[in-house]
């Protein structure tokens, strides 16, 4: 699947295009910005984008008021289909965020529930006590997500609800012949829903790609051939920054193996998850690192592992943000993309990356791990290439059985000797791609 091939980039559009955080109903053309960052998207490398929510919402895009239109923050229909078009020129999918567990208190079908209560022909749309009160003082009681009631759950039993749900889908292939959805709280919906989703998914486009946000737990609940094909790697995103911030690679590994390793009792081997150092929801990786100089390693450890790396836009070039200053500090508009030292690195690990049937495809086997420094294999049927990491400041020699004598960086296209021992410099990575 292309997916599996790819490097993707998250964009929150509301945020990205500097719209007001509280939706005021006036129309601007702001989602066109996107085009403007076409050619940074092509030199950066990556070719899928995935857009946190951009329907028509209250206030931060999860509480949707109307999931067949554009919010009007951010333009039409008609804006975001350029936009698409321009993308798909350009050779990037295009995937969408589906929040699908709950809509927002603005959504016309609760709005209706509001204003005829027992009449109303949507109240089965919802999880609804009109015998109850709500903390918006609404004279009746309905269930929010997680407690939160800007957040009116969804009755994803009812046939209506699903009925809206996948004919929305199918408008967005329609309308802008999107790649693929990643399903907001994926963790939440009704597990048949999730079928019903991705048989429809199969049916409307060639490798529709579902990828649904996943934080603890197996994710072969949901990550399987009748449901999603991909999930969030939760687990791995604390390993990868708490590994470094500790100095002890063991952890990340460890994650790893138990995802990955050649062992029978591995959770995920040959499967392909959404791997990330940072997104939307977390503080910046800039923010979150102890020492800056691991910022080019931590994000060659993303881009080595198993999975589908995705880069948060600003993050490329090393922005800071801080979660503890709430959700908007993470989610910034930018005047214009900027390209440092950092970025440029990142753009040779995604070629990289797509280009290497090992990374894209290969198995994960642990050959040299230390406190500061880990070495793994990543194998497939046709390449093998050895991801190698030093985390410390000195330089570190590993003397290891490389099983060839010579190898070939993929990320500086530099060649390797391994006669003698394989020295790391200090703060370095490598993809080393061996010679039969």
């Amino acid at each position: 699947m292309w997916a599996y091939e790819s490097v993707f980039y998250q964009i929150y559009p509301l945020g990205f295009c500097g719209a007001p955080f509280e939706n005021d109903g006036v129309a601007v053309n702001r989602i066109q910005k996107v085009k403007e960052w076409i050619p940074h998207l092509e030199k950066l490398g990556v070719n899928a984008i995935y857009f946190s929510p951009l329907f028509e919402s209250d206030t931060h895009g999860y509480n949707a008021r109307d999931y067949q239109k554009v919010d009007v923050r951010l333009g039409t229909n008609e804006d975001f289909k350029e936009v698409c078009d321009a993308l798909h020129e350009a050779g990037i999918r295009v995937v969408l965020d589906g929040v699908f567990n709950h809509a927002g208190r603005g959504f016309f079908a609760f709005q209706d529930v509001l204003q005829n209560r027992e009449n109303s022909r949507y109240k089965d749309w919802f999880h609804i006590n009109f015998g109850g009160n709500s903390n918006y003082n609404d004279g009746l009681w309905y269930e929010g997500w997680e407690g939160n009631y800007d957040l009116v759950k969804l009755n994803l039993k009812n046939e209506e609800v699903i009925q809206y749900l996948l004919e929305s889908v199918s408008f967005w292939v329609k309308e802008w012949d999107i790649d693929g959805l990643r399903l907001d709280v994926a963790y939440c919906l009704d597990h048949d829903f999730v079928r019903r989703l991705r048989n429809h998914c199969d049916g409307l486009k060639e490798e529709f790609f579902l990828v649904g946000e996943m934080l603890h737990g197996d994710y072969n609940q949901l990550m399987n051939d009748s449901m999603l094909h991909s999930a969030t790697n939760y687990e791995c995103y604390k390993g990868l920054h708490s590994s470094f911030n500790s100095m002890n690679m063991f952890e990340i590994v460890h994650s790893l193996l138990r995802q990955f390793g050649p062992e029978n009792w591995t959770l995920y081997r040959g499967k392909h998850l959404l791997c990330f150092v940072d997104n939307h929801d977390v503080s910046r990786i800039a923010t979150v690192l102890q020492e800056k100089k691991h910022l080019p390693l931590i994000y060659a450890l993303c881009f080595g592992m198993p999975g589908i790396p995705c880069v948060y836009y600003g993050s490329e070039w090393g922005v800071p943000g801080d979660k503890a200053n709430g959700d908007p500090s993470l989610r910034p508009s930018f005047e214009a993309p900027e390209w440092n030292d950092l970025t440029d690195w990142i753009s040779k690990l995604t070629e990289a990356k797509k280009g290497s049937e090992a990374l894209n495809y290969g198995s994960f086997k642990s050959v040299v791990l230390t406190n500061k420094q880990c070495i793994f294999e990543r194998k497939s049927e046709n390449e093998r290439v050895l991801v190698a990491i030093n985390a410390d400041s000195e330089a570190y020699t590993a003397h290891f059985d490389a099983g060839c004598g010579m190898a070939v960086d993929l990320i500086t296209g530099e060649e390797h000797d391994f006669g003698g021992g394989s020295e790391l410099p200090g703060y370095s990575a490598y993809f080393w791609k061996c010679e039969k």
